[in-house]
């Protein structure tokens, strides 16, 4: 369950506060009119849903008419243990609960749902998908893919883009592995000259560009 509520931080422009499940999960929804799909975002470690980057990238998103839902994934009392920022299998739980709170709202119903993962949300968001049939289309921002597990890999049905900065070696390494377990539609673009957070002039904007157009191709509306 979910309630719109008043939160003492602002949210971005055009986006509401909305609380999740019984952990009462913050988060910011914003729907632009005659939105094509929802992307809920899933972000990395010690991360939450005030994300500089993962918020340049949503309001991106809905001014190319997608809904975005940022949410934390973990409560602050969870946060104080570590461990739980590297548990998988919870932060997947979690982007469970905020799919079940988008096919129960009446705002958001009707939206086809994709999800967009950050270094390791971006394993939670595929260890999730991989059993949720509800996701229709994945981006990896700098992920960890290789954390969602080789069996959950092997069994991810929506079409996946796993983008990585050519500077970041080690997760370049990982992502193809992860990339040849995958069965589903995928692709592993590496932006030039962008190291793991993307901080390079223009390099986040590329990364905007190809989630724009692989949500438009795999979440928009099959009827447009």
């Amino acid at each position: 369950m979910a309630v719109r509520t008043m939160n003492p931080v602002q949210p971005p422009p055009g986006c509401s506060v909305i609380e999740i499940g019984p952990q009462r999960l913050a988060a910011f929804l914003g729907i632009p009119d005659e939105a094509q799909g929802i992307v809920i975002f899933a972000h990395g470690s010690g991360s939450g849903r005030l994300s500089p980057r993962n918020n340049y990238v949503a309001q991106r998103l809905r001014d190319a008419g997608f809904a975005t839902l940022l949410l934390d994934l973990l409560s602050p009392q969870e946060e104080r243990d570590r461990s739980n920022v590297f548990d998988i299998d919870l932060l997947a739980a979690r982007l469970g609960q905020a799919a079940d709170w988008v096919e129960d709202d009446p705002e958001t119903k009707n939206l086809r749902i994709g999800y967009f993962g950050a270094s390791t949300g971006a394993g939670a968001a595929l260890r999730a998908a991989a059993e949720d049939p509800r996701i229709r289309a994945i981006v990896s921002r700098g992920g960890r893919a290789d954390m969602a597990g080789r069996n959950a890999l092997a069994l991810v049905d929506a079409p996946t883009l796993l983008i990585v900065g050519s500077r970041d070696d080690i997760v370049i390494d990982l992502n193809q592995a992860a990339f040849g377990v995958m069965r589903c539609v995928r692709e592993l673009a590496i932006v030039p000259g962008a190291s793991h957070l993307f901080e390079e002039p223009g390099t986040l904007d590329e990364v905007v560009e190809l989630a724009i157009g692989w949500f438009r191709k795999h979440l928009g509306d099959p009827g447009t």
